[in-house]
């Protein structure tokens, strides 16, 4: 936040059932989810008191460990580790905190399967019926390698008519490439996306070489996010794996059009 960012997320990206099954603490995910919003929110509270500027928290839900699209098992394509109300039931349950603990936003995020997103979607929908309120929603994917599509193998434009039923405040690309090699995949969104897009991207591709692990500066991110923006591709940027205080006061020390957005939209939200 010192750095200017307006966006703070919950440290949350493994906060479900199904992801906490891999070290049998399934019983903790709701006080994970409970104590990592209101960390945050101190944060939040704590830099209006001393600097006067609002941000908001983004409650994370990633993607999990497993994958509803995809057999873990090359022997036996059939199979599938998890199901769909599986989870639904796990999304539902981090969710539901989230909003009982006055997150700003929901942020399903680094989507490798989109069955995965789609189940997310749901439950979120779910708890919207039950709390009659529409809450601020922005969607991440995540693209893989050079040819554009997901893990799963799905391209970006079935990604999209996958989920614009959800209505998003934005939808966007995060994690795996760096900002250079995420370019055109921004534009292909922003084409056809009825939404903001938004784009924060790993420091490039992980270099166990480099003093930090990889190679991407503040400098050089900065220039291909303002290349995105100067295109109107994108509208809200941050940083993903790799990135540092200095990657976000690097470009975002000219930035305003995310704050525009987020004040206009959680402005016409009961959250």
């Amino acid at each position: 936040m010192e750095s200017g960012a307006d966006i703070i997320e919950t440290n949350t990206f493994n906060g479900t059932t199904i992801s906490q099954s891999d070290y049998e603490l399934e019983s903790w995910v709701d006080e994970i989810n409970r104590q990592a919003v209101r960390i945050a929110k101190k944060a939040r509270d704590d830099f209006f008191v001393k600097t006067g500027k609002k941000t908001y928290v983004a409650g994370a839900l990633g993607p999990t460990s497993k994958t509803a699209s995809l057999s873990p098992d090359v022997e036996r394509p059939e199979y599938r580790g998890v199901t769909f109300d599986e989870l639904v039931d796990a999304y539902y349950g981090q969710a539901k905190v989230f909003i009982d603990e006055g997150v700003d936003i929901l942020l399903p995020e680094t989507t490798f399967d989109t069955l995965n997103l789609k189940a997310c979607l749901y439950a979120i929908e779910t708890l919207q019926e039950e709390y009659k309120k529409k809450f601020p929603l922005m969607l991440s994917v995540t693209i893989t390698d050079l040819s554009g599509r997901t893990l799963s193998g799905q391209t970006l434009k079935s990604f999209w008519f996958s989920v614009k039923h959800s209505q998003p405040l934005s939808v966007g690309i995060n994690c795996a490439l760096g900002a250079a090699d995420m370019r055109p995949y921004i534009q292909e969104l922003s084409e056809m996306a009825n939404c903001y897009v938004s784009c924060y991207p790993n420091a490039g591709l992980p270099n166990p070489l480099s003093p930090t692990g990889y190679d991407e500066t503040p400098e050089s991110i900065a220039l291909e996010l303002s290349k995105m923006s100067t295109a109107g591709h994108v509208n809200i940027v941050g940083g993903c794996c790799g990135t540092t205080p200095a990657h976000i006061s690097t470009y975002f020390c000219d930035w305003k059009t995310s704050r525009t957005i987020v004040e206009n939209a959680l402005s016409l939200s009961n959250v």
